[in-house]
């Protein structure tokens, strides 16, 4: 079948091709712009990418077309679709019913977290043998690709390939997940990991993607009001977030974070699934902060030691992340003890707090986040970790609420940690960025475009220094560009 994807360079729609691709499908693509890192992930795949959504896109006429949830009525190829009425249907729906009907389905859920938590379970469950499939909105650092059917080692020692023969359950080091009392998996069914995300389907389909993925073990990592283009409050996420509830069979296992109260009040609305909780405070599995800034916690189950996490991420929230994928990872049948040595090798995915230069003593970290929740959290692991050196923050409002200033207020507070705050301040923002710059007391400044930014923090940066570049669009490169300013004043 050849299949055409519109938006086809967005993490989740990528990873969606690239599966399609391994099940033998010819697939290509088009997108507003051609561009990294998931371009290059594709073409490598030998998948067709075309710049633009032009109708002679679609001419010849594909078998299929994938249709993002970014596509909108208006749109030159949607409205040459629909008027040559080719076979059409969203990303998520595809991925249900072509690649996740006969697998052992995980699925990550939350405002923060997914993509973190996502690609710590698939790592953990293939450290340990279970080698499953995964799709995560990230480039996940101990797989290199964002999204694959199977890790299972296949006959002939080949990885990552479609087979129609996997091998027997028993062949692997652990069986295949057995979720809850009476659930027995198909002699084919693999495990498959994904992130679910509550943002809507496609123009045609305004319920959130994961009501499309039935999983039979879904993590609910917590639920904060976002996404303001498309829900109106946090009721209407926590809707959505139980229509997900209803799609988990009464043998599979809810993960459900015990400290979210936003959570519990899904969870009133009716639950016919075993939960299981966690938290640092409350819940069945627990964590005991060895070291402030959560690099080693120690684990328990109801009261029960389990063992010690030694591993690389920092922070409160990471923690949190941690016991999710554990009590997940369980639930598929895999004891915690196993898998606490694997936390050490973990390699988080790309622009989550990465590391990406260190110039003349300062450090230069690409962050994708974009709530305040994950920049209070992540700017806490920081500081918990270098005590009172300086900490450098370059903000880009870029996702669709913060733009709208829906997060405006909770700004300034979640900003408590840095020392000093560079606002990308850009003329078409419709919201005035002294809000927040007023209330951080003299601590921060705004630049109306990048070079201007660059600037701002050259002239401020000194050795010792930590700066943090935090949004979850490109931002223009500009920690990168930092860094080469940063030698070339070296020099």
């Amino acid at each position: 079948m050849r299949i055409h994807i519109l938006g086809i360079c967005g993490t989740f729609m990528g990873g969606v091709a690239a599966l399609a691709r391994e099940l033998g499908h010819e697939v290509e693509g088009s997108d507003a712009n051609v561009y990294p890192p998931m371009s290059d992930q594709l073409r490598a795949l030998g998948i067709e990418l075309k710049s633009g959504y032009l109708a002679e896109h679609l001419q010849p006429q594909p078998d299929l077309v994938l249709v993002g949830n970014a596509m909108t009525r208006g749109n030159p190829a949607v409205e040459y679709m629909l008027d040559a009425r080719l076979p059409y249907i969203s990303g998520p729906q595809w991925l249900g019913e072509n690649v996740l009907r006969d697998r052992v389905v995980l699925a990550v859920a939350g405002t923060h977290g997914k993509t973190t938590t996502t690609s710590l379970l698939a790592h953990l469950l293939d450290s340990t043998g279970a080698h499953p499939g995964f799709l995560i909105g990230g480039v996940p650092g101990n797989f290199g690709v964002s999204a694959r059917l199977s890790l299972r080692e296949l006959p002939g020692g080949r990885r990552g390939e479609v087979s129609q023969e996997f091998p027997s359950p028993g062949a692997s080091r652990h069986p295949l997940p057995r979720v809850g009392e009476g659930y027995r998996a198909s002699p084919s069914a693999t495990p498959f990991v994904l992130e679910a995300d509550e943002y809507d389907t496609a123009f045609f389909d305004k319920r959130s993607k994961f009501v499309h993925y039935r999983p039979q073990i879904a993590i609910l990592n917590n639920l904060e009001y976002d996404h303001a283009d498309i829900f109106p409050d946090v009721a209407a996420i926590q809707r959505q977030f139980h229509h997900l509830v209803r799609t988990v069979p009464g043998n599979g296992r809810l993960i459900v974070n015990a400290e979210d109260e936003r959570l519990a009040e899904v969870l009133a609305m009716g639950c016919w699934t075993p939960v299981e909780t966690f938290g640092i405070d409350a819940g069945d599995w627990r964590a005991r902060l060895l070291c402030e800034d959560g690099s080693v916690f120690e684990v328990s189950r109801k009261n029960e030691r389990i063992g010690e996490v030694r591993w690389n991420l920092l922070g409160r929230h990471n923690v949190m992340n941690a016991l999710a994928a554990l009590a997940a990872s369980n639930a598929a049948g895999i004891e915690a003890t196993s898998l606490l040595p694997h936390f050490s090798t973990f390699a988080n995915v790309k622009r989550r707090m990465e590391l990406i230069a260190e110039v003349g003593g300062v450090c230069v970290y690409d962050d994708f986040a974009h709530h305040p929740t994950a920049i209070a959290t992540t700017l806490a692991g920081l500081r918990a970790r270098v005590g009172n050196a300086r900490v450098l923050v370059a903000l880009e409002p870029r996702s669709n609420s913060m733009r709208m200033g829906a997060h405006a207020a909770e700004l300034a507070p979640s900003l408590k940690d840095a020392d000093r705050i560079v606002f990308l301040h850009r003329p078409e923002l419709p919201w005035d960025a002294r809000r927040v710059t007023d209330a951080v007391q003299g601590r921060a400044s705004t630049a109306s475009d990048v070079e201007a930014l660059i600037a701002a923090l050259l002239e401020t940066a000194r050795a010792g220094d930590h700066v943090v570049f935090m949004s979850n669009g490109g931002f223009e490169d500009a920690p990168r560009r930092f860094g080469d300013a940063l030698r070339a004043r070296q020099e």
